[in-house]
């Protein structure tokens, strides 16, 4: 079973549009707007990923809601951990698309980091709340050796680290 949409906080609606919308090309189709319960009222936000009508990022934009001018809306940065632990990857198909994606991102004046985790390829850069974005793309299929580690791992902290990323490359935005 699939999410079917992921939700956060807003501070700046029209960043967060630009950036959803313009640089991601996903597509704002809905608004939900109304009181919340604890106070205030809200808008939600609803953009529609790749044309499927079954997933969403949505965002809230709050007025006067107890907390909401206060909101930290980086997931980690609230947690307290660095910025790699909470992040939103979304899937990309191929190798192509994943270029595409990443010069998108360069074009709008982000950074980017390029990883191969080898099982996996992996592109970053922060939105505008400041979370890390990715795209990924699984390069092949699991073993039942992976399975056998990732359960051993729910057991013990003594197991060797894992092999490290074949590709790590920065490109900024500022070089470009």
């Amino acid at each position: 079973m699939a999410y079917h949409h992921l939700a956060m906080a807003a501070k700046d609606m029209a960043a967060i549009h630009a950036f959803y919308e313009g640089t991601m090309g996903f597509e704002l189709v809905k608004v939900e707007i109304g009181p919340v319960p604890e106070g205030g009222w809200a808008k939600h936000f609803f953009y529609r990923m790749n044309g499927d009508d079954s997933r969403f990022i949505a965002f809230w934009e709050m007025h006067d809601v107890p907390g909401g001018d206060t909101v930290e809306t980086n997931l980690s940065k609230a947690a307290g951990v660095p910025d790699q632990i909470n992040h939103i990857a979304f899937d990309a198909p191929d190798m192509a698309t994943m270029e595409v994606r990443k010069q998108a991102w360069l074009d709008a004046g982000l950074d980017v980091l390029e990883i191969d985790h080898d099982w996996c390829y992996s592109v970053y850069t922060k939105d505008p709340n400041g979370n890390l974005v990715e795209f990924c793309l699984t390069k092949g299929s699991f073993s039942s050796a992976d399975r056998e580690r990732a359960l051993a791992a729910l057991e013990s902290n003594d197991l060797p680290f894992s092999e490290p990323p074949a590709k790590i490359e920065v490109h900024s935005a500022a070089s470009k």
